[in-house]
């Protein structure tokens, strides 16, 4: 195995105000892009080879990576000119893969941090002569997934998309977005219109009789699309619940960047990342939030399991819980902002202005 599709075009919507001016994958975790912390997992697998599948925002990845070579990869970067689908995306940079018609591919989304077992994927791929082999992880409430039952082998058996009622939830197993494909399963996607690998592909090579094959990894595994578990992954990143290579210094309770300034009072916790730039006041508490390059968190500011973002500010003694602050916002002093409350990139929100505590 020494190349890999990487598929970074989404929008990223979910995540907005994140995404406004940062593709999902470049939006950093644990003091670097997310997509930083994919790309040394892959290295570190054998991989060697990676094209970039990117639509949304593309013009920044390439200025970032270059070629790869700083991670020890060969980079390539394929636009989408419009969204083609998981599958049309596969199928878009088809021809930039130097793998034999027979060859396994290792395919990624790029919003999963995962501790898959990389090399036992592409093992599983290769000893049972499968067309396509994906990445099974279980979950206690599948119904947001798509459950992917097999049979005693792990041979795949149906495609079932997101379950509502009990008789449907058939198994706990759901795809986790990592596959490996047989070359040639990749050619034969029909080009240049959009194609779901999830409702389209792998349901039609089932029907033809293709061989899909499951592997059970339950190790850590989080999609990242929401505010609150792109938070938390970057928080399990700095901890060290979840591997990766790139996490740019020591795992622990806190991880500060090296032009980061933190009060000596100021207290971190949580896998909390102050990136570069980033400033921390006297009196902060900041408990499994990352603070984005540049943004200042003023005196007595009380901060947790948020995301503040690149040069935002926080005023004196605002208590933030579950919340995102887009690039350049500015929640004033004296402010309280839970759960679910994201403030737009450049807003403004005056001294005292929203609460949910009475005044004292």
């Amino acid at each position: 195995m020494t190349e890999a599709i990487l598929l970074v075009g989404g929008k990223g919507t979910r995540l907005r105000p994140l995404t406004v001016h940062t593709p999902k994958p470049m939006v950093p975790a644990a003091g670097v892009p997310f997509l930083t912390h994919q790309l040394a997992r892959a290295r570190a697998a054998g991989v060697e080879h990676i094209v970039l599948a990117t639509s949304y925002l593309a013009e920044v990845f390439e200025p970032y990576f270059g070629d790869g070579s700083a991670l020890g990869l060969h980079l390539e970067y394929v636009t989408e000119e419009e969204p083609l689908g998981t599958g049309g995306a596969l199928r878009n940079v088809a021809s930039r893969l130097r793998s034999g018609p027979d060859d396994p591919v290792l395919v990624f989304n790029g919003d999963i941090l995962t501790g898959l077992d990389i090399r036992a994927l592409i093992r599983t791929h290769e000893s049972t002569g499968a067309d396509v082999s994906l990445h099974l992880t279980k979950v206690t409430d599948p119904r947001a997934y798509g459950l992917v039952p097999t049979d005693a082998t792990g041979r795949v058996q149906a495609f079932l998309e997101k379950p509502q009622t009990p008789e449907e939830i058939v198994t706990d197993q759901i795809n986790a977005g990592a596959y490996v494909f047989r070359r040639s399963v990749i050619d034969a996607i029909p080009a240049g219109r959009p194609v779901s690998v999830e409702r389209e592909t792998f349901p039609g090579l089932l029907a033809a009789g293709a061989h899909l094959q499951g592997m059970v990894d339950s190790t850590y595994w989080l999609d990242l699309g929401t505010p609150a578990a792109f938070v938390r992954g970057s928080a399990d990143l700095v901890l060290g619940r979840a591997p990766s290579p790139a996490v740019p210094g020591r795992r622990g309770d806190r991880l500060i960047l090296p032009t980061a300034t933190v009060a000596p009072d100021a207290k971190l916790t949580g896998g909390t990342v102050v990136g570069e730039g980033a400033y921390v006041a006297p009196g902060a508490r900041v408990s499994g939030s990352a603070i984005l390059p540049g943004a200042v968190i003023e005196p007595g500011a009380v901060i947790t399991d948020s995301l503040i973002g690149t040069r935002a500010r926080v005023g004196e003694r605002s208590v933030l819980t579950g919340t995102v602050i887009g690039d350049g916002a500015v929640v004033g002093a004296d402010n309280e902002l839970r759960e679910g409350a994201r403030v737009w990139c450049d807003a403004r929100i005056p001294p005292a202005a929203l609460r949910f505590s009475p005044d004292q």
